[in-house]
């Protein structure tokens, strides 16, 4: 971290706000987990401390250099595909120089910098003193803990861009338009299975391993491809005289529905990307990449259609009746009075104004690490994403921490209960997965035992950890695994 000394009492040392960590820090560990780091970029850690990223990134085979003034004064401020300047603004107390640091760190960026700081939420109160605009900590040091849309205004207004949300307190800038779009439609998009093979056609079979790439393919994106999107366009031009007829022996053989199904689930991911990005400032259909544009045309022949489709879908998004009654309607999830609960593997399989609504919070917010439920509520327009750790292995699982975003203010609350001697705990696991979850059967075997043993006649009683326990050893009960078992007496 950066060294810089104020008229106080004692310098401000901003070296000792630098971690040792064993393990990866979350801005680098998302970054990984959604492909922005990969084998084939570059990194640069601006500020990096112990170095500790570094040595981590180049085990997993990826180019990784840093700088820090203190720790690694030798290294070289080099450019790189992607700069990581990694909660050092947040330890820098004269703005000015706040502000040359993001700079900097911007110029070094060939195609992404990842801009993280802390949060307000953060703070501990009582153990700071405040300090220009931020707070000096009992140990010398400085912090300025940031709102989420402070954070975003402040780098979009430094930088002239307009960054997109990855965390809480992690942003991404993007420098080009085509990559940010691309990106934030695939956080929208559903992963691709293509259709089993149901029947035996010949032509299929004889031609299988050229129209593979043609399957996964519309698999992936619903539609057909342009000849320049896959390479085996033209030699199934030359065989089989289009693609379009390649397509109707693959939908001969694997059948008609799934394919009609996934389109519409590609147009569905598509108009949603295109309703939240209204937020950041919808782009131009010349902004999008090729593929994006192909999208487009392909499911609504023209971007002012698809845009007018997709303001339909944000505005119901916004009215509570409809967003209530698509709660009630929903297949998937757990529906209580003031909210629906879905996990968070099951989002995609909500309808399209619910999968706008979980939008809107995300859009502003990024995804919550470690948040595996998330919760819609029905009656105030916020959604709070719940982190249960041993969702699979608990048969009831603990709530260990809670992030609510208030969809109208975008004020941001957070609460851990991992202290809590008695937090919230989860039954009928199977109600929050989507039917072809791979545990759905096995929650749903333990929730048939709980009944027949009549342990949910009184559910308002048994939503905490204690209360549940309370239960169980007035009825002789206990649990092993995903089983309800009686003490022998």
């Amino acid at each position: 971290m950066l060294l810089y000394e104020v008229m106080t009492d004692k310098p401000i040392a901003r070296h000792r706000t630098a971690l040792r960590r064993s393990e990866l820090s979350r801005p680098i560990r998302l970054s990984l987990q959604e492909g922005i780091i990969n084998l084939n970029t570059s990194v640069f850690d601006y500020g990096c401390g112990y170095g500790n990223d570094i040595e981590h990134l180049r085990s997993r085979g990826i180019a990784c250099v840093g700088w820090d003034p203190v720790y690694h004064p030798e290294g070289r401020r080099t450019p790189a595909d992607v700069v990581n300047l990694g909660y050092v603004i947040n330890v820098i107390e004269d703005p000015a120089e706040r502000a040359s640091v993001l700079r900097d760190a911007w110029l070094l960026s060939r195609k992404l910098l990842i801009v993280s700081a802390r949060l307000a939420v953060e703070a501990r109160d009582g153990l700071q003193t405040q300090y220009e605009d931020g707070c000096l900590t009992r140990t010398g040091t400085f912090q300025k803990f940031y709102e989420q849309h402070e954070l975003r205004q402040w780098i979009d207004s430094i930088l002239g861009v307009s960054s997109v949300p990855a965390a809480p307190g992690i942003f991404y800038v993007f420098r080009d338009e085509e990559l940010r779009q691309s990106f934030i439609a695939s956080r929208y998009r559903r992963q691709a299975t293509a259709p089993r093979l149901r029947q035996s056609d010949v032509l299929f079979e004889r031609n299988k391993i050229l129209i593979e790439p043609l399957i996964e393919f519309i698999a992936l994106r619903g539609r057909l491809p342009d000849d320049s999107e896959i390479d085996t366009a033209l030699s199934i031009r030359d065989k089989m005289g289009s693609l379009n007829r390649a397509f109707g022996i693959i939908r001969r053989a694997t059948g008609t529905e799934q394919w009609e199904r996934i389109r519409e689930e590609r147009s569905q991911d598509l108009l949603i990307y295109l309703a939240l990005s209204r937020f950041g400032g919808r782009p131009r259909f010349s902004t999008l990449s090729r593929e994006l544009q192909f999208d487009v045309r392909a499911f609504f022949s023209t971007h002012k259609r698809a845009c007018a489709k997709a303001d339909e879908l944000l505005f119901a998004a916004g009215n509570r009746d409809e967003v209530d009654e698509a709660c009630r309607r929903s297949e998937i999830g757990k529906l209580t009075p003031n909210a629906l609960y879905v996990h968070v593997s099951a989002l995609t399989s909500l309808p399209p104004v619910l999968r706008v609504y979980e939008g809107c919070a995300r859009a502003y917010i990024g995804s919550v690490e470690g948040a595996n439920i998330i919760k819609l509520h029905r009656s105030t327009p916020q959604v709070s994403y719940l982190s249960y750790p041993e969702f699979e292995r608990d048969p009831h699982p603990s709530l260990a921490a809670s992030l609510i975003v208030h969809l109208q203010t975008f004020r941001v609350q957070y609460r851990e209960y991992t202290d809590s001697n008695n937090p919230p705990i989860l039954h009928r696991k199977e109600a929050f997965v989507a039917m072809d979850h791979p545990l759905r059967e096995k929650f749903a075997r333990l929730t048939k035992q709980e009944e027949r043993w009549h342990l949910y006649d009184n559910p308002e009683l048994i939503g905490t950890r204690e209360a549940w326990k309370k239960l169980l050893e007035e009825r002789s009960l206990h649990h092993s695994g995903h089983r309800i078992a009686c003490y022998l007496r």
